[in-house]
Formats: structure tokens, C-alpha cells, sequence
């Protein structure tokens, strides 16, 4: 099989490719042969080793959902069936061993490239939606860097939840996107943002999903509804555009995440919240209800496939620098030849 290791934390230069055997699997495992995995962004952290959940894990293979077909019959699979599911790290592999609860049938007018970018981003849509925020039916939501992977995810997810969504864009071209999948209105991040979100939404909105962490959590909690929340779920901000960030600009940006006192939530009525999707893969509970879901949706037609772009895994270093420039729409995939 192929993958890519990282075999301590750097720059794209430390994405290595190597061919090693496949892995054999135990009782009950089933083998997926990968044709598609899904890039995040916390991919680019974990490979240049600020990610937590990676610490003192290194060599280690970037990754978090894959799609491909199963061969071998376990877990009530069978050879044959075309699979999506999700992995704590390890996904940019050709080849997956993975227990049953992790796997769900793909929808077959899905491609593999399509239903790669589908786990991750779907599941922190709907941790953030449904088990954090709880979000009720007419609610006005706000919604950060939307026409991302999880922002799409979790501007589909809140109108089937009924809510009006207020989309925040980094760009006047990323806008349709929001639009088409569901957003209310559109905003476009720039010096008159919080004036222009406030036309949107005048009387405020009763959640916020903000993965940017550094310069809008604190303007967003002013806006936030008696009873509203505020969900953090990324810090996109810390780390700049393009570039490996140094532990000098780390910090700077770290002194600038803003602090939320309990006494200042319990007099105005409003919760701060967070969580990182990555912890949670391991609570069989919280993964089966939120993939069962997911998948009902999918099987449905409910859910819209997002933008797609493909890069050959011998180009993962091509997909990473895409990534980091911050003009993306929708996902990017590694593709595994058959």
C-alpha cells in the first residue's frame, strides 16, 4: 500500500510517500481499498506538529475520512461494497483497517471523491449543530468562513434543522457558493463586516459557529441573543496564510484569543462553547448517532455534494499549499489509483 508519513513536524517538505505491505486485518475489521481521502485543514497543523491531539505521535499519517471499496467480509460488509468512513488520523492511505461502527455505504450516485469529503466536515457540522448548540427550528444562526467544507456542511445541515443562516465569506466569488447551499444572506468578510452583519441579522442571532478564534469570537458573543452560544470549533487565525507560522507569531496570536469571564455569561444570558471533532471519533455513541444521521441524509438526497478538487497523492504537497492560501471552495481530495 501507499501512504504519507510525516516523519516529524515541518513544512510540505515533510510529507513523505512510501510503499510498504498491507495491513492484515484482525477479527473484525474490515479492509477498505481507499480510492479517495478527504484534506482538512488540521491536516496542515498536524503536519507542522501544533496539533494536540497529534503530539507525541509522530512518525505518524495525516488524515481524518477516506472512501473506497471493501475487501474482505467483516462487520456485516462484504467484498464489493463501496464505503465511506472516518479514521483518527492515518487517512492518506491506499488501504484502511478500520472496525464496522467507522464504515457507512456510500449513496451510488456518490463518487468516491465526493463521499471522501463527506465524514469529517459532516460530522463537526452536526456536533456543532445538534450536540453543542443544540440549535431549535426558526433559530438565526451565524456562520463562519461558509463556503468552506464545514461551512457548506453546516449551512445544509441548519435548514433541514429549519433555521435561517447568516453566511460570513472570505471573498465576493465565494458567495454563490454560500448561497446554494442555503444561506439566508451573505456577508463578505471585510473592513465594514460586523456593520454589514448586523443589517443581516439586526436583532442578533441565537448561535454562532466561528472557526477563526482569534478576531471574531469577541464581537460575536456582543451579538449573541438572550440565550445565545457561541461555538468555537477552529482557530484558523493563529496560523498565517501560506507560510509556516514561527513560535513568535504563535504567541502573539495566542495573547489575542479573547477570554470570556462566567460571571459576564451569567449576567448577560450567553454561553461560550468549543470542542475539537477529533476527540470525540473515540465515543462510540456520539459517532454512531452522528454518522447514522449523516448517512440517512445522504441516502435521502439531502444533502448536496460539495466542490471537489482531486490532487494525485504523489501531489499531497500541491494539495496542502492550496489549502494554506485560503482561497478554496468546498473540498480537496487525495486520489489512490485502483
Amino acid at each position: 500500500m501507499k501512504r504519507v508519513v510525516v516523519k516529524r513536524p515541518g513544512g510540505h517538505e515533510a510529507l513523505t510517500l512510501v510503499e510498504e505491505a498491507d495491513p492484515v486485518p484482525l477479527p473484525g475489521q474490515v479492509r477498505v481499498r481507499v480510492r479517495a481521502a478527504g484534506i482538512n485543514y488540521a491536516d496542515t497543523i498536524v503536519r507542522e506538529g501544533w496539533y494536540e491531539a497529534a503530539r507525541g505521535k509522530y512518525p505518524l499519517t495525516p488524515g481524518f475520512e477516506f472512501a473506497g471499496v471493501v475487501d474482505n467480509h467483516a462487520g456485516g460488509f462484504k467484498p464489493g461494497d463501496r464505503v465511506f468512513g472516518f479514521t483518527r488520523f492515518g487517512g492518506y492511505a491506499s488501504v484502511q483497517v478500520v472496525m464496522s461502527g467507522r464504515l457507512r455505504l456510500m449513496p451510488p450516485d456518490w463518487s468516491f471523491a465526493d463521499c471522501a469529503g463527506v465524514p469529517a466536515v459532516h460530522f463537526t457540522a452536526y456536533h456543532a449543530l445538534h450536540q453543542v448548540a443544540k440549535v431549535a427550528s426558526g433559530e438565526t444562526l451565524l456562520v463562519h468562513s461558509a463556503a468552506g467544507g464545514v461551512g457548506t456542511a453546516l449551512l445544509q445541515q441548519a435548514k433541514l434543522a429549519g433555521c435561517r443562516t447568516i453566511a460570513v465569506v472570505g471573498s465576493a466569488s465565494k458567495a454563490a457558493v454560500a448561497r446554494a447551499y442555503g444561506a439566508d444572506a451573505v456577508v463578505v468578510r471585510g473592513p465594514s463586516l460586523w456593520k454589514d452583519i448586523d443589517k443581516a441579522a439586526p436583532e442578533g442571532f441565537d448561535a454562532i459557529f466561528d472557526a477563526n478564534g482569534v478576531t471574531t469570537p469577541r464581537p460575536g458573543f456582543k451579538r449573541l441573543r438572550l440565550g445565545g452560544r457561541l461555538v468555537i470549533y477552529g482557530f484558523a487565525e493563529m496560523f498565517p496564510r501560506g507560510k509556516r507560522p514561527s513560535s513568535l507569531s504563535l504567541a502573539w496570536n495566542w495573547l489575542r484569543i479573547p477570554r470570556f469571564s462566567p460571571l459576564e455569561m451569567t449576567a448577560t444570558n450567553r454561553a461560550v462553547m468549543g470542542f475539537n471533532v477529533v476527540f470525540l471519533t473515540d465515543k462510540a455513541e456520539l459517532a454512531r448517532d452522528g454518522f447514522d444521521a449523516i448517512a440517512g441524509w445522504l441516502n435521502k438526497g439531502l444533502l448536496k455534494k460539495a466542490p471537489v478538487k482531486e490532487f494525485p497523492i504523489e501531489r499531497v504537497a500541491d494539495a496542502h499549499r492550496e489549502l494554506e492560501a485560503g482561497d478554496t471552495v468546498g473540498k480537496l481530495v487525495l486520489a489512490f489509483p485502483e
